[in-house]
């Protein structure tokens, strides 16, 4: 289309969008219409992109708004037209028509100086619906520019400059000059204003390149207010829509290989086969004379370079080692190997030692006072039992449906590994458009649960496609108390929008592995405590021996401080939990023989009771 652009200029009706053509063929065929629009066409192309900018998909209907942008400045006789398209766009109120209008108005102005300004007061009205940070930039440009032609240009400016810290760099930097220019064309009015965003930028901050500005401005306005004028109100150049070419000789190149990829990547053929040299040069334990009988391509240069080896004594790469830049090149974007661990000998290991305090509890098994990964078999059957019990990581669920995030579901699940907690987590993208940029945020909540790094996702997700992540949680956050006490408020973005919703975080992965209370304060614990913070429950019938459960408990840092035999054959288990924030619970589990067990739990803070129950009961069902 470059090229030759006459050949399809007759045929900008073929690359209509079709309601059914995918998102990356409709934003490749508005490039196509954008290059082949002309002051013939203009009339038809203006009626198909104001039509794609009531559409649905959001990146479609910003890239068709900026199209119109583009027109204008490519056809200078339909620029009025344009312009008023722009603004029945932003009369439709709808949020990023409105903030993309304003961008691509602000690179009209660039085209047109002092051409369209009776809009401005248009533009102005829709102050409170910006809040993406190229829109306000743009806005803030434009109120800096024709300062002077704007009455309330300082209000304008003073609000944008009460939220400065919070603003974007981009909108400071932007801000910073357009008070320079207000300054500048209304120096009585504004000093006070000036001498802010000064103080601001320059001892407030901590970004070099606000600063530094800041610095430059200051100094100019201190020392020479005329060479200020001349460098921030400096006539600029006036902006081109061919700025997105394809350099002539590369362009002459591409053609040659049109039915390659080079024509697709805009890159030339040799871009792709970069560093084939170098890796020919990792050869291994033979010179120079050698390796160019079996590799014709080793060049002078190389044989020098491999005979330099040699005679320093340079050590040589041996086949199978982990560092070769072979291997780094097939393994760039995951972990080194492992390497194996030697195995351990558990003859060497301390062995379980008799309790010779059993019976200060009345007769009790007592546990140790420290927590334990696996329990220590207790009958000879358990020397053949298939695997240990292990952490209860429950399925994912969803937790945000595609109805509510315009396309995107969010499947979860909490689980405690490594002492620390996690939340499994798996995008899933139901729309017809690749999603990036993601990022998550909780709210206050009872445990102080947030972040403990970035939402790292391999984007972008294409349409139709899953990916997965693992994020760390950390009890660092601020803490407030929710009703239900485990609900937790999370906010999802991505480069479509910001989704808000709740989820309830399971108990168990606030079950800390400092847990188990020494056995002679559990006694005294319990006393303590008043009966009136003590609750009985009934749980569903199991199958599993007293051993399993407490097998199972202590995987799930619900620790066994002590058992005991009761009548009739009936086991009474004694535990502690430790919750993150140091909530200890206290519980009595029963397990009579034929019949559904009882578990009576106690804790000064009643709230937590009735988690851990239902804890209890998810742990014992698995």
């Amino acid at each position: 289309v470059q090229r030759r652009p006459d050949i399809l200029k007759h045929e900008i009706k073929a690359f209509f969008v079709k309601y059914n053509d995918p998102i990356y063929v409709k934003l490749e065929k508005l490039d196509i219409m954008i290059r082949l629009a002309a002051q013939t066409n203009i009339a038809q192309v203006l009626a198909e992109l104001k039509e794609y900018a009531t559409e649905v998909d959001v990146d479609f209907v910003r890239k068709a708004v900026r199209a119109i942008g583009r027109c204008a400045i490519k056809v200078e006789p339909s620029a009025e037209k344009c312009v008023t398209t722009l603004l029945e766009l932003i009369q439709t109120k709808v949020n990023y028509v409105v903030q993309e209008a304003i961008v691509v108005i602000k690179d009209i102005f660039r085209k047109y100086p002092n051409k369209y300004e009776t809009i401005i007061s248009t533009l102005c009205e829709n102050l409170d619906s910006l809040d993406e940070p190229e829109a306000r930039a743009a806005m803030i440009w434009i109120v800096g520019e024709y300062a002077e032609r704007i009455d309330n240009a300082d209000e304008i400016l003073q609000s944008f400059l009460d939220g400065f810290h919070d603003e974007n760099t981009q909108v400071q930097l932007q801000l910073l000059t357009a008070i320079v220019k207000l300054f500048l064309k209304k120096p009585q009015e504004t000093q006070e204003l000036v001498q802010k965003v000064l103080s601001l930028a320059t001892q407030d901050s901590d970004n070099p390149d606000l600063r530094d500005r800041g610095y430059i401005y200051w100094r100019l306005l201190s020392t020479d207010p005329a060479a200020a004028k001349e460098v921030v109100l400096a006539e600029k150049p006036l902006i081109s829509e061919e700025t997105d070419l394809i350099e002539p000789t590369l362009l002459d190149e591409l053609i040659c290989h049109i039915s390659s990829l080079a024509s697709v990547y805009h890159k030339p053929p040799s871009a792709f086969v970069e560093g084939r040299v170098p890796v020919r040069k990792i050869q291994v334990n033979r010179n120079a004379d050698d390796a160019a009988e079996t590799d014709p391509h080793i060049e002078e240069d190389d044989r020098a370079e491999y005979n330099e080896t040699e005679e320093t004594g340079a050590p040589q790469e041996e086949v199978g080692g982990g560092d070769l830049l072979i291997g780094d090149l097939l393994s760039l974007d995951y972990p080194a190997p492992t390497p194996a661990q030697p195995p351990v000998n558990n003859a060497n290991q301390a062995q379980p030692v008799a309790d010779l305090l059993g019976d200060i509890f009345g007769g009790m098994d007592l546990g140790g006072g420290a927590p334990v990964a696996a329990p220590v078999a207790s009958s000879p059957m358990d020397l053949f039992s298939l695997s240990a019990p292990t952490t209860y990581v429950a399925p994912p669920q969803v937790i945000l449906p595609a109805a509510r995030a315009k396309g995107l579901e969010v499947s979860a699940t909490f689980a405690r590994r490594n002492r620390g907690i996690f939340i499994d987590l798996t995008f899933a993208n139901k729309t017809m458009m690749a999603m990036s940029g993601f990022a998550i945020q909780l709210n206050k909540n009872s445990f102080g649960l947030a972040p403990g790094a970035p939402l790292a996702v391999n984007s972008p997700v294409l349409p139709g496609v899953s990916a997965t992540t693992s994020l760390s949680i950390v009890t660092t956050g601020p803490v407030m108390k929710m009703e239900p006490l485990l609900k937790v408020q999370m906010a999802m973005k991505n480069d479509i929008d910001v989704f808000y919703f709740e989820c309830l975080v399971p108990a168990y992965v606030l079950f800390v592995e400092e847990g188990s209370m020494e056995r002679n304060l559990f006694p005294q614990m319990w006393r303590e405590i008043p009966d009136e913070k003590e609750k009985q429950f009934q749980l569903p019938f199991t199958n599993k021996s007293q051993d399993q459960v407490e097998a199972v408990l202590a995987a799930n840092n619900v620790f066994v401080v002590a058992t005991r035999q009761g009548g009739d054959g009936e086991h009474l288990i004694y535990t502690s939990v430790k919750f993150t924030n140091g909530i200890w619970v206290l519980g009595e589990l029963r397990l009579p023989a034929g019949a559904p067990p009882s578990l009576a739990l106690k804790t000064q803070t009643v709230a937590a009771i009735a988690e851990v129950h239902s804890a209890i009961c998810t742990i014992l069902a698995d």
